[in-house]
């Protein structure tokens, strides 16, 4: 895993040690930055489930100023540092050990709005409509903001969440990507 363009470019990400966190292929994170950038002039960008933090830190480098990611795991979240430092976006980013759910209610109560929000959760668990109407009631997506959820290519995502509205699919394998855009 490296940063593919932008500031970092080519900086190699350490993965998360076990096997509990499956890490958004470089394939597959060049493929989401062309649909929805490539590059962002300023902004703020929220990771659900960080794992390694690939996913923020590519949108750090492609220009995005802050980062706010998430995740439960001790060692996603140990990770998740060290690729922050190694990339040189300590200071552009906040990261917190807590369930996605919880970490959006915190957010709400400080009233950020995110330009950008990635939702990578587990496939297994199945949380993605819940954590998408969560995001619209709590008012945390600034007008415009794109939302990209990764998930099992068998799910579908295609109906509007409030203001929602899905844009774009596409699959790689067993891995979906389902773009919503607010506004």
């Amino acid at each position: 895993m490296r940063v593919i363009s932008g500031d970092a470019r080519g900086r190699a990400l350490k993965a998360v040690p076990g096997t509990g966190t499956r890490p958004t292929t470089d394939k597959v994170k060049e493929a989401v930055f062309s649909m929805i950038g490539p590059y962002f002039d300023g902004g703020q960008v929220l990771d659900l489930f960080g794992g390694t933090g690939g996913l923020a830190i590519e949108a750090l480098s492609r220009g995005m100023e802050r980062a706010v990611l998430t995740d439960t795991d001790k060692k996603a979240i140990d990770t998740i540092r060290q690729n922050l430092q190694v990339t040189g976006f300590a200071d552009h980013a906040e990261v917190y050990r807590n369930d996605a759910s919880r970490a959006l209610k915190a957010l709400a109560k400080r009233e950020v709005k995110f330009d950008l929000v990635f939702l990578d959760p587990p496939y297994k668990l199945k949380v993605i409509g819940g954590l998408l109407e969560q995001l619209m009631q709590d008012e945390l997506l600034a007008e415009g903001a794109t939302v990209v959820v990764e998930h099992d290519a068998e799910d579908r995502y295609d109906d509007p969440v409030g203001e929602l509205a899905p844009l774009r699919r596409a699959e790689y394998g067993d891995t979906a990507i389902t773009i919503f855009r607010k506004g």
